[in-house]
């Protein structure tokens, strides 16, 4: 992300934590984590991240804003961090809940263009303490990933009755095109991968602690890509706490 854009993302932020005359007011937090992991992949070099979040939601629409530390992710071009900036529309019925997004990916100090966006959506289903979920992401063909790429997934979680406790369960699979270009592997190392998560969270007020276990069938020997790292794309646990407000 060139130093011109980020004031950009700043001023999304701001819109999403300020709120406007018949806004319901903005939720957020701050995390840590042992590692910044999305489909199964680090984005931070196994490295713990430390990240924050800011969301606002009115009649059915949602403005979130998430910045994570990513400790000069040789995947994404040496950047020192990333900016995800979401929009999103929700419409619920009965036990159904529809939403469809677009997403921005900002990446500070990055060699190279390393932006880019995804369109997604999803359904999701509820029945007492049991919320069940199934949902895809398309990256449409961008020269900063080399191609594009499609991520089909389903989770479930539910919370345990009478306790703090919740637990979660993920697989997705990540898919698509890229003509041999090697920015491909920053979203699939080796190409087409299957990732899994399971997961337990303890909730005390508005602090959140979790642990993870979260894995892929990436060989991490295969890797030649510059931006593969696919040696952080293994089977790993991530211990993580998070303080809402």
């Amino acid at each position: 992300m060139t130093a011109l854009r980020i004031p950009g993302v700043t001023a999304l932020l701001l819109l999403a934590a300020a709120p406007a005359h018949g806004q319901a007011l903005p939720s957020g937090g701050v995390e840590i984590a042992t590692d910044e992991s999305r489909r199964g992949i680090s984005w931070s070099q196994g490295r713990i991240a430390p990240s924050a979040d800011v969301s606002v939601t009115l009649a059915g629409f949602d403005l979130s804003g998430r910045a994570a530390d990513t400790r000069g992710s040789v995947r994404h071009g040496g950047a020192k961090a990333v900016a995800d900036i979401e929009l999103g529309h929700s419409v619920r019925t009965g036990g159904w809940d529809f939403r469809g997004h677009a997403t921005g990916h900002f990446f500070v100090d990055a060699r190279g263009r390393m932006d880019y966006w995804e369109l997604g959506g999803s359904g999701a289903y509820t029945l007492g303490p049991v919320q069940a979920r199934a949902g895809l992401v398309y990256a449409p063909d961008q020269d900063a990933i080399g191609g594009d790429n499609l991520y089909v997934y389903a989770d479930a979680r539910a919370g345990i009755p009478a306790t703090p406790f919740s637990v979660s369960a993920r697989i997705g699979r990540s898919t698509g095109d890229s003509g041999g270009d090697p920015r491909a592997a920053r979203l699939r190392p080796t190409g087409s991968y299957t990732d899994w998560q399971i997961g337990v969270e303890r909730r005390l007020m508005g602090l959140t602690l979790g642990i993870d276990y979260v894995g892929t069938d990436i060989d991490d020997r295969a890797g030649t890509s510059p931006f593969a790292d696919a040696r952080h794309a293994g089977d790993r646990l991530i211990g993580r706490a998070r303080l809402s407000f």
